[in-house]
């Protein structure tokens, strides 16, 4: 049974394959086209998919959509006359989008497969899942849980912005939902858009920037704009949102909340005012979170769960739900936006419509994550040699030496290996890496890597077995998806200077023995690397060891500020050449910058 999952239309475009329950190969859009959250039809990647399987268009038993556009533009139309005449203009420049795109989308997505030239679909081959459905499926099924809570939370679907349900062997139900208008993800968008980053983008900025403030204007958040309830449901006061009928997320009733400052120019300085914004919607958040957390253990008597959907990717949340929440394991589908959705669709057709057994249980289902592109030596060299690009080949374990020496001297390594990482974390394969243990690392990969804001943090890459000596966490985090503290005895005495500093002007204090790694409130974002998942990268932490005595090292994703994660060798080498990278090791190829 080979199922084509693909979700598209409105941001991070994707595809994934199933062949008898297992998951084949998935990728996002955006990685082939190298245009970031590309919400175009997912065509680069569903060749992707085809190919890895040699698969052709009639060896597809169904094709299943991430989405039900007919219900979403049920919700388009109920919202507009419940609004109007609020939002006419609006409503009339998105009707022919509609019409012609997302209404006809079934004949438009029988005709853009067909375009591919990889065989012929007919239109009875198409399925629509609902929206939440799909994310729910994204996280119980890849799950090694045989039964599991299901917990949904992002912007919104077609009508559901949040559901809770419970998956038991092949059978997945959501049992309990909140709907538009209401929502956790619109409410942590808006205070995006408020604070002057771009919406579906800048949220990590917003949960980054959190610790640098203060929660001192939860209050007002929860006596203006939120009613929250003890089971977790909550109600939010349209009067100061504009997402219903507008263009923009906030109103000028909004600012009024906060002493009448109208939204931040992008291009200005962050004030103290905004971090402490931040850090308050960040806690709403996680209140929120929790409690629909225990609502949800109390309603199905489950000892695991599941979470998918955008807001499942606030790993600050996350850890609060690891460490104080209910469950004895948790599981969160790495790629749990829009992306991971094709995933889901594909699934909850399978199992909607077959009565064969999950084949995942006890594993997990995502394979780590690596399932997108790998290129052999042959492709890699070609690509080199293209550019004219000086290289030297190496064997494993001298390449394991060398990379571990130049990060030894203060180096920053480009790491492109195997499958490209699915989802928005780079996780071994597609990573830009340092020393941990250097105070100047998290600003040198900001400022001349990343070209990124100052204030935004890095993650470790740590052994398995060696996380719990540096972290307050002894857990498997594969997916970069659990915040914890570093431990007490790893942390730095600060002065009564630095302890007296705020704002951004705590950037730069040193907190612990691995301070490029160690955010400002002393936290970390850990991935934990296993044998099984990442040989190379694992082998790479064991040689650093060897060489330093720490099995860490920072990871982060393989691309510069507004582009997407490096695909192909190709976008590799053009990123090493365009940032101030010191080595790239690339398959079993090592460039030094000095050289080319």
């Amino acid at each position: 049974m080979n199922i084509l999952g693909v979700s598209g239309y409105y941001h991070d475009s994707a595809a994934a394959l199933l062949c008898d329950g297992e998951i084949v190969a998935a990728a996002q859009e955006e990685r082939f086209t190298r245009k970031k959250g590309d919400e175009a039809f997912p065509g680069e990647a569903v060749r992707y998919c085809m190919a890895e399987a040699s698969l052709k268009l009639d060896d597809i038993d169904r094709i299943a959509f991430y989405d039900k556009p007919l219900l979403t533009f049920d919700r388009l139309l109920e919202t507009n006359i419940a609004f109007a005449p609020r939002g006419y203009l609006s409503f009339v420049k998105s009707i022919p989008v509609w019409v012609k795109q997302k209404l006809l989308l079934q004949r438009e997505l029988v005709g853009e497969i067909n375009r591919l030239d990889l065989g012929t679909i007919k239109s009875d081959r198409l399925r629509f899942a609902h929206h939440h459905h799909s994310h729910a499926a994204s996280a119980f099924y890849p799950s090694p849980f045989e039964s599991a809570a299901v917990l949904v939370m992002d912007g919104v679907g077609e009508w559901a912005t949040t559901s809770l349900g419970c998956g038991r062997g092949t059978k997945l139900t959501l049992n309990k939902e909140i709907r538009f208008p209401h929502s956790i993800g619109m409410l942590y968008s808006a205070f995006t858009y408020y604070l002057g980053f771009r919406v579906n983008d800048g949220e990590y900025k917003i949960m980054g920037l959190a610790p640098y403030g203060e929660p001192i204007y939860t209050d007002r958040i929860y006596d203006r704009l939120i009613d929250l309830k003890d089971d977790g449901s909550f109600w939010l006061d349209m009067h100061y949102f504009n997402y219903c009928t507008g263009l923009t997320m906030t109103n000028d009733a909004f600012a009024q909340i906060f002493d009448g400052v109208p939204r931040r120019n992008p291009d200005a300085p962050l004030e103290q005012r905004d971090m402490d914004i931040a850090r308050s919607v960040q806690a709403v958040t996680e209140e929120i979170i929790l409690r629909l957390a225990r609502t949800l253990h109390n309603d199905t008597g489950e000892d695991r769960l599941v979470m998918a959907g955008g807001v499942a990717l606030n790993c600050v949340a996350n850890g609060r739900l690891k460490r104080e929440g209910p469950y004895s394991d948790i599981w969160i589908q790495p790629a749990a936006g829009d992306a991971g959705g094709a995933i889901g669709a594909a699934f909850s057709s399978l199992y909607s419509e077959e009565t064969m057994s999950r084949v995942h249980i006890g594993v997990d289902g995502m394979k780590g994550g690596y399932l997108g592109p790998e290129y052999d030596s042959r492709e890699i060299s070609n690509a080199l040699d293209s550019f004219g690009a000086t290289y030297e080949e190496l064997d494993e374990d001298n390449l394991f030496r060398t990379v571990a020496e130049i990060l030894v001297e203060g180096g920053i390594v480009g790491w492109f290996q195997g499958r490209m990482e699915f989802g928005p974390r780079a996780l071994g394969n597609r990573s830009i890496l340092g020393d941990a243990r250097s105070p100047t690392m998290q600003k040198m990969l900001n400022l001349k890597i990343k070209y990124r804001e100052s204030f935004r943090p890095f993650a470790p890459a740590v052994l398995r077995e060696d996380v719990s000596e540096y972290f307050e966490l002894d857990d498997d985090s594969p997916y970069m998806l659990i915040v914890a503290s570093v431990r007490p005895d790893r942390r730095r005495e600060q002065t009564i200077e630095e302890a007296g500093l705020t704002g951004v002007d705590r950037l730069n204090v040193v907190r612990s023995d691995i301070p490029a790694v160690t955010h400002v409130d002393n936290s970390a974002r850990i991935q934990t690397v296993t044998p099984d998942t990442n040989s190379r990268f694992y082998n790479l932490l064991r040689e650093f060891k060897a060489q330093t005595g720490n099995g860490l090292l920072v990871n982060t994703s393989f691309n510069v500020r507004d582009e997407p994660i490096v695909c192909s060798p190709e976008d590799a080498y053009r990123c090493f050449m365009s940032t101030e990278m010191d080595a790239l090791a690339i398959g079993k190829f090592l460039l030094r910058k000095y050289q080319q």
